[in-house]
């Protein structure tokens, strides 16, 4: 009598400079991943160019346990790309993508599968109701960006969201197809569509070790994300300029009148350089906005790939 196969789930864990905190991660999963007696499972570590002692820690991991698979860039590629990475070489019929800070509990697996079967969903995500360990401006800040993001985008991205999540096969399929260089994942995972359901959860401290994002980078990430899934800074400063340029022409305009009328000119040396120094911000600002955009469009034309992989040991890179 033939048995059923087992669906593999695949855990999904980037690392950079993660030494202190590897060790932990993994007694944390494997806890989990040892009473889920009904499914295989496989742990895909990226080492993205650490520069400290992670990847010989991983080492010491996968010959101790072989479900540990350990994905090794040539360098560091951030976090993007190394999750991009993952989920190229996941081989599950369900992957799970899990930060190596356990600020997103692994305790939470078990549940992410009970709601991917239950609601026969495609995309499991954590949300998360509480954000322990960080500061008010790191929550203030982010409030603001999915604010904004929900504005701005035409995907509607889930608030207080993270990379924290299931996703089925298709799903994970689809994500695939994009190829895109410049990647905001927390909006792709958005754009595929199919069925999304929230896990609601509240995110721990980070265990050990320091974070690796500090403000400029999370600036920078925001970018990407307005970038990526808006052109609405492009349209407002096309509006300003039309807006600014019909005042200009209006006042001049009451100048020219004023001055055959009244035969009166116009004092105001003041006020004259607040006014070019004004239009001249705001021609840097668009020139920047424009810039950002450029600076993307030129990215994504020279067709680099995302990255590269020095070694992997488990098993053969996917094509």
């Amino acid at each position: 009598m033939s048995t059923k196969k087992k669906e593999k789930i695949s855990i999904i864990i980037p690392c950079y400079n993660e030494e202190e905190m590897i060790d932990l991660c993994h007694s944390s999963v494997c806890a989990v991943l040892d009473k889920l007696n009904d499914h295989e499972t496989e742990i895909i570590y990226v080492n993205d160019g650490s520069k400290d002692n992670t990847y010989n820690k991983l080492l010491e991991i996968r010959k101790s346990d072989k479900r540990a698979i350990i994905i090794n860039l040539s360098r560091n590629f951030g976090k993007e790309a190394a999750m991009t990475a993952g989920i190229n070489n996941a081989d599950g019929d369900a992957i799970i993508i899990l930060d190596a800070d356990l600020q997103d509990p692994p305790d939470l697996i078990p549940d992410l599968i009970k709601v991917w079967k239950k609601e026969d969903a495609d995309v499991v995500y954590g949300q998360r109701v509480q954000r322990e360990g960080e500061t008010w401006v790191k929550k203030a800040t982010a409030r603001a960006f999915y604010r904004l993001m929900g504005y701005i985008s035409n995907t509607e991205i889930p608030r207080n969201t993270g990379d924290f999540r299931l996703m089925n096969r298709r799903a994970t399929d689809a994500l695939i197809q994009l190829k895109e260089r410049h990647r905001f994942l927390k909006g792709m995972f958005a754009w595929v569509g199919y069925k999304q359901v929230a896990l609601l959860y509240s995110r721990a401290p980070r265990a050990a070790g320091n974070t690796k994002w500090n403000y400029f980078k999370l600036l920078d990430f925001a970018l990407e994300g307005i970038t990526a899934f808006s052109i609405l800074p492009l349209r407002i400063a096309s509006f300003c300029g039309f807006l600014i340029s019909f005042f200009a022409f209006a006042f001049g305009g009451f100048i020219i009148l004023k001055t055959l009328f009244f035969g009166a000119d116009m004092p105001g040396y003041a006020s004259l350089m607040v006014m070019i120094t004004f239009l001249s911000g705001i021609q840097l600002l668009c020139i920047g906005i424009l810039g950002e955009y450029i600076g993307r469009i030129f990215g994504e034309t020279k067709n680099r790939p995302l990255y590269f992989i020095e070694n992997i040991h488990g098993r053969k890179e996917h094509s």
